[in-house]
């Protein structure tokens, strides 16, 4: 009999976690999965009871406007939870929504698990708590993070499945002859976000950042990667404005790694992609804006140096990060050229950046996968030949 698994993902990021721990617990034992799901997860036979689009929102004046729904949708997860029994639940990031889901489940008795830690090294300290008192369980990606829950709950350092998924160092001219790129000046991709939020507030930065870089650098081309039809139509919507359509963009549904490894240089809004980027070996400049409110609230309660995994990870700002006031298209244009004009910098990203990927290279979905089944009661170990896929 196939064990039964409630699943629940936030945004594009959980989704790719999702369906790779998926896999390898299906590589496993015979398992089923409803909840929250992703387009990922549905193609590895996730069932989604609310498109996983719902949760995706950030920042928290953003989110007190779709508060209602949300409740809404988590309180339907949590009935049906209940109602059909699952062996164990697991809420993969988005842990405003699902750490209480966990919770709800959890006191019924059904075993539950928490894939990502929260920053709490970097604020809200006080969800430690939260977690030990909603998961019995934590999957987390970063080396440091088990020693914040020490004595608390049972955390596991899985690794990062990306560091396993990601060619290291992937040929730019490949990835380039893929694109059907012709040959010409520096390669530049612009990735503004995954959220239609984010899109709107970096849209027409990046847009108006590339008019610039076209000037200065004529022959260079922009490869910009989106995750559906509404954020591109966010940024088209920023070209039209700025009377852009002419610029050399190469616009991609989804190919976000392809793109970064097709690239002289990645522009971001800062998250996930930083991350990848930095597994793919290229160097980049990180941005990021909120809403007012959002932004101060969070520098206030903020006790880290950097917003940038990339930084984090590596203690050092070895990425150029721009926030709030400071992402200006005249400020990332700088930024762009310092490594446009100094390729030694790219290559001092690439060695530490290579450096990174040792760090968190562990067959993370194999030892995602065991820990899960391991706490609904299965024991068995994925296959070595499918450990990092």
């Amino acid at each position: 009999m196939a064990l039964r698994v409630g699943i629940v993902a936030g945004e594009m990021s959980g989704d790719a976690l999702g369906a790779g721990l998926m896999r390898a617990m299906k590589a496993i034992t015979p398992c089923s999965f409803e909840g929250v799901c992703g387009p990922a997860m549905v193609a590895e036979g996730g069932l989604s009871r609310f498109p996983m689009e719902a949760l995706s929102v950030m920042g928290i004046s953003e989110v007190a406007g779709r508060l209602p729904g949300l409740l809404r949708i988590r309180r339907d997860l949590v009935s049906y939870f209940r109602r059909i029994r699952p062996d164990v639940v697991i809420g993969i990031d988005a842990p405003d929504f699902t750490l209480g889901l966990e919770r709800a489940v959890r006191r019924e008795g059904i075993p539950t698990v928490h894939y990502v830690s929260p920053t709490v090294w970097a604020w809200r300290r006080y969800r430690v708590r939260t977690v030990a008192a909603s998961a019995d369980r934590l999957l987390a990606l970063f080396p440091f993070e088990p020693a914040y829950y020490a004595g608390r709950i049972d955390a596991v350092f899985v690794g990062h499945p990306l560091a396993d998924a990601i060619e290291p160092q992937p040929s730019p001219d490949k990835a380039r002859a893929e694109l059907r790129l012709e040959a010409g000046g520096p390669v530049i991709a612009l990735l503004p976000g995954s959220r239609v939020s984010e899109l709107r507030a970096h849209a027409d930065l990046f847009v108006k950042t590339a008019q610039r870089l076209a000037l200065r650098y004529p022959g260079c081309r922009f490869i910009a990667p989106f995750v559906n039809r509404e954020t591109l139509a966010v940024f088209d919507k920023a070209l039209t404005a700025h009377g852009a359509f002419d610029l050399p963009i190469t616009r991609l549904h989804g190919h976000a790694r392809l793109a970064m490894a097709a690239s002289d240089l990645v522009l971001l809004a800062s998250g996930t992609a930083a991350l990848e980027a930095a597994l793919v070996g290229r160097p980049m400049v990180v941005v990021y804006r909120l809403s007012p409110f959002t932004y101060r609230l969070v520098r206030a309660l903020s006790r880290i140096p950097y917003v940038s995994l990339p930084n984090l990870l590596l203690g050092r700002p070895l990425v150029p990060e721009l926030l709030q006031g400071a992402a200006t298209a005249d400020r990332l244009v700088r930024a762009a050229e310092e490594f446009l004009e100094n390729p030694e910098r790219g290559r001092e990203a690439a060695l530490a950046f290579a450096e990174l990927r040792e760090s968190l290279g562990r067959g993370a979905n194999a030892r995602a996968a065991e820990a899960v089944l391991e706490l609904a009661g299965v024991r068995g170990t994925l296959p070595a030949a499918s450990c990092a896929s």
